[in-house]
């Protein structure tokens, strides 16, 4: 008899955004001429850049011909685009990188939930409230989060981020064996200054703690003083684990790249006390679980990096932040408290009149046909908000802020 892993069956039934789905087809059963604008999931509408779309059709041309035809790719992936990665995201930086520390993949979400397969399932977790689901629901997976109890795991600590912190999580008062942080924030949209940055390093040193950092939005940062990588403060590289994404930088959600960049310095401890190289290990499981990104994705990455492709990217993501800027502009003149959507394309809109999240989304969407994703779906600090993406068209942005400035729906 085979038997389930019960852990799994621990799981909420649905994942938030299926959730947010259901809703909206109930909706649109009894309104069916109602003309929807979702700002709820955070899929770019831009198309590719032509420097991708041009690399792209070329390598399909070479997967004609015998003798330019790629099969699987390296486990590690390409050297040309790792070597790009290298000298543009890190070298330009400060940052030193070996070849051999980046993991090319099929994009951030699958190795943030996959990296916790190498280590043990009694880990201490902790992580920022709110948080991305996929990396609480990874460790529910593996037995890590304990059991569901009052809107909480008992055995994750929450570093709660709020209004009153300024949604600057606290260095927890306890060691903790594991810590997600992923800053620009998904999905409050805030930023880590480098010296609150330090403190997490610092303290992930003097407690042997390893640190997973999702570096997704990176690109979106507009300050100066706000670090890319979690590598460009000193020591980082013997306790951090940094992921990274096409998806959101070069519009790469439906065609999946990104990588992760395991440094060689960081290690972890078996039972009696010996070290592994995390590296290592890591390259162990991609040989097990992953057979690489395809060739042609990997020359539609890698021309991201040329001039025309940089100058591209730099547009769309100027097109995205211009949609933030409208919409932060726009709630405010309607009275609403906004948060983020300076240094990242979401904002972190707090519900009027003390309405939980999932009523004022229900309000929203019934009154006014703007979808946002309820904020308690992110963790318990969640409750009373709504996060709103600025990754739609440009004109169903203004228009969702016109129909809530002429809407009473904050009254």
């Amino acid at each position: 008899m085979a038997l389930v892993n019960e852990h799994f069956l621990k799981l909420p039934e649905s994942y938030l955004f299926s959730d947010i789905a259901k809703k909206i087809n109930t909706f649109k059963v009894t309104h069916p001429k109602a003309d929807i604008i979702r700002l709820d999931i955070g899929d770019v509408t831009l198309p590719l850049p032509q420097a991708s779309i041009e690399a792209m059709h070329k390598a399909v041309d070479e997967m004609a011909h015998k003798e330019t035809f790629h099969g699987y790719s390296p486990e590690h992936g390409y050297n040309f685009l790792i070597d790009a990665i290298i000298k543009n995201d890190y070298l330009a930086r400060g940052v030193q990188v070996e070849n051999s520390e980046v993991f090319i993949n099929d994009g951030a979400k699958s190795d943030t939930g996959n990296f916790g397969d190498i280590l043990r399932h009694d880990n201490s977790i902790g992580v920022t409230d709110p948080i991305y689901p996929v990396y609480i629901d990874s460790n529910v997976m593996s037995g890590r989060a304990g059991l569901f109890e009052n809107d909480r795991w008992s055995n994750v600590v929450y570093m709660p981020c709020n209004i009153e912190n300024g949604f600057i999580p606290s260095i927890p008062d306890k060691r903790v064996d594991i810590i997600y942080l992923c800053y620009p924030n998904n999905p409050t949209g805030t930023v880590l200054s480098k010296s609150e940055l330090k403190k997490w390093v610092h303290y992930a040193i003097k407690n042997d703690t390893l640190i997973l950092f999702d570096a997704a939005y990176e690109a979106y940062i507009k300050d100066d003083n706000i670090p890319h990588s979690i590598y460009e403060i000193k020591g980082a590289k013997k306790v951090a684990i940094e992921f990274r994404s096409f998806s959101k930088t070069a519009g790469f959600t439906g065609v999946r790249c990104g990588y992760t960049v395991v440094p060689k310095e960081v290690t972890a401890a078996t039972l009696n006390g010996e070290r592994r190289n995390l590296n290592k290990l890591w390259s162990r499981l991609q040989c097990i679980r992953f057979n690489g990104t395809s060739y042609i994705t990997q020359r539609g990455a890698e021309a991201i990096y040329s001039h025309a492709g940089k100058m591209e990217v730099k547009s769309n993501i100027d097109y995205y932040m211009t949609n933030a800027t409208i919409m932060r502009k726009g709630l405010e003149k309607c009275g609403f408290k906004v948060f983020g959507g300076e240094n990242a394309p979401y904002l972190w809109l707090k519900t009027p009149n003390g309405k939980s999240s999932w009523d004022f989304f229900n309000q929203m969407l019934y009154e006014v046909n703007v979808v946002g994703t309820p904020g308690i779906g992110f963790g318990p600090s969640g409750e009373g908000f709504i996060r709103l993406t600025a990754f739609g068209e440009r004109e169903r942005c203004e228009e969702a802020i016109r129909r809530l400035e002429k809407s009473d729906i904050i009254e």
